[in-house]
């Protein structure tokens, strides 16, 4: 940090100065220049240590301390949950914080300078940063970046973290197991801190993500007893709290190559080819659950349709196969072929794929032979019904029916005769296909069927491009509902006998259909 930034940091007035040093991961040699300058000016050097009274900080500097240097311990008085302060664990914490700064600030007042050395980097879930927090705005602050334990544990293990536009995520072990899983399974790559007593449950995390075959273990790294191994080859009972999980780049372990469509009496590989269908929702990346993300970066094929293909970043390594969208046999078929050869397959489905979408088809061609044991999951996504509720208020808060009105796959009869017994249930309807190029007669021809049980002025939610740059949510009264405003990228929602359309002071309009419904 330079001289003008550093005389930035508190008041500037007179008496010791602070710094916050990161001495690295453990070896000394790792040490920066830097580091050794200011412990060699400083004249108290002070760092934490749990009560045993061991520092690992001080160990890894010991080399360069002085006889006639101050050395302040601030030792912590828990180092698990377990305690009797009145404040529980978090009470225990910041009255030692606060400690811990009046013993520093006593030497700063008396014009001292203050190393608080700390191992990896001070400002990265180091512990002196609860130093930095009570006294930088009081004196001048230096703070001197170290390496951390995610860099060493990389450079040991000789793996790299992330390439190219992957994303790398830091987890906190102490995170509930149902977080740890969900962002394991969202992210390219990750590294889990503070193990220890943590261990098992971040394993069953690793294991329920689907990301174990790739974790691996660096403990102590860089220090005379490392040890690095694959995770789930370790016991539980030997994991210390200085050591890491870590799920490296998924970029090198994909393989690039032409993958045509085999023959059909390809043998699949064991325990490795699979079809997972993954659900997008009705738009871009803000609407995918972490296990759909993960499964899409996991996966060496996507098989889609082409725009709902374009809604997944290329990844370097990744085949993409599209295709328009009136083949989804054909579609089906070759995701379960490329599986057979040993490839992970996501077959890309928008909206939620078991609603008119993809995972019927796959799993129509999956119950056939040469198909039947080549393993198959469907992932399930945000519904284009869901989506369009949502923005238009609560309009699906009571019993519905979804229906599609294509007549492509099924006899408009079929169609009618379903629309006219959810009407006469008083159901809320949420109309999927609703109208394309060769299709605009249904849109009229339902709202006639429609008026004959429902009041004209029943709301009706018209949602076009939920979630994409040509969103458009607006309500019309059924009497009023124009076929020629509706298209395939457009949902009805028809309200029922109860549903309300209510106009809200801020000018807004609300859709909302009521969880009781009166009796007789």
């Amino acid at each position: 940090m330079s001289e003008t930034v550093s005389e930035q940091q508190g008041t500037g007035q007179a008496g010791g100065r602070l710094y916050g040093v990161g001495l690295g991961p453990g070896d000394p040699s790792l040490m920066t220049v830097r580091a050794v300058q200011v412990i060699a000016e400083a004249d108290v050097i002070a760092y934490h240590s749990a009560r045993h009274g061991r520092s690992i900080a001080r160990s890894i500097a010991a080399g360069h301390l002085r006889a006639d240097h101050i050395e302040e311990a601030l030792v912590y008085p828990v180092t698990t949950e377990s305690t009797d302060h009145p404040g529980g664990y978090r009470g225990a914490l910041d009255e030692f914080y606060e400690a811990s700064a009046a013993r520093l600030a006593a030497h700063l007042d008396a014009g001292r300078t203050v190393a608080v050395i700390s191992e990896g980097d001070p400002l990265f879930y180091g512990s002196y940063q609860h130093m930095h927090k009570r006294l930088a705005d009081r004196y001048p602050t230096e703070v001197i970046p170290g390496v951390t334990s995610v860099s060493a544990a990389a450079a040991r293990l000789g793996t790299p973290l992330v390439e190219a536009d992957e994303v790398l995520t830091i987890l906190p072990g102490t995170l509930p197991e149902e977080e740890l899983t969900a962002r394991l399974a969202a992210t390219d790559a990750a590294v889990v801190m503070k193990l220890g007593r943590t261990f098992p449950t971040v394993r069953r995390a690793l294991e329920r993500s689907g990301r174990m075959p790739e974790a691996r273990y660096v403990e102590r790294a860089t220090m005379a007893d490392e040890r690095t191994d694959r995770l789930a080859a370790i016991d539980a009972d030997s994991v210390p709290y200085f050591s890491v999980a870590v799920v490296p780049s998924r970029i090198a372990s994909l393989t690039p190559e032409p993958a045509p469509a085999p023959a059909p009496a390809a043998a699949p590989e064991a325990g490795h080819g699979e079809v997972v269908v993954v659900g997008t929702g009705p738009a871009g990346p803000l609407w995918l659950t972490p296990e759909s993300r993960g499964a899409l970066a996991a996966a060496e094929d996507l098989v889609g349709y082409t725009t709902y293909l374009d809604r997944v970043p290329v990844r370097p390594g990744q085949l993409r196969h599209g295709s328009d969208n009136k083949v989804e046999s054909e579609r089906a078929e070759l995701a379960l072929d490329l599986a057979r050869r040993g490839r992970r397959v996501a077959v890309v489905s928008g909206g939620d794929p078991g609603v008119f979408a993809m995972a019927t088809a796959v799993l129509e061609v999956a119950s056939q032979d040469p198909y039947r044991s080549v393993p198959v999951r469907v992932l399930p996504g945000v519904t284009a019904a869901n989506a369009a509720a949502a923005r238009a208020g609560a309009p699906l808060g009571h019993d519905y029916a979804v229906i599609s009105l294509s007549d492509r796959l099924k006899p408009w009869e079929v169609i009618a005769e379903r629309l006219r017994s959810a009407v006469a249930a008083d159901l809320v309807l949420a109309l999927y296909n609703p109208g394309s190029r060769s299709r605009t007669w249904q849109v009229a021809k339902a709202r006639e069927l429609l008026l004959e049980h429902r009041a004209p002025d029943t709301p009706v939610v018209l949602a076009r491009d939920v979630g994409g740059p040509e969103e458009s949510v607006r309500t019309v009264h059924l009497t009023d509902l124009d076929p020629t405003q509706v298209d395939m990228r457009t949902i009805l929602l028809i309200g029922s006998s109860q549903t309300q359309a209510v106009h809200r002071d801020d000018g807004t309009e609300i859709v909302w259909t009521p969880r009781r419904y009166p009796e007789g």
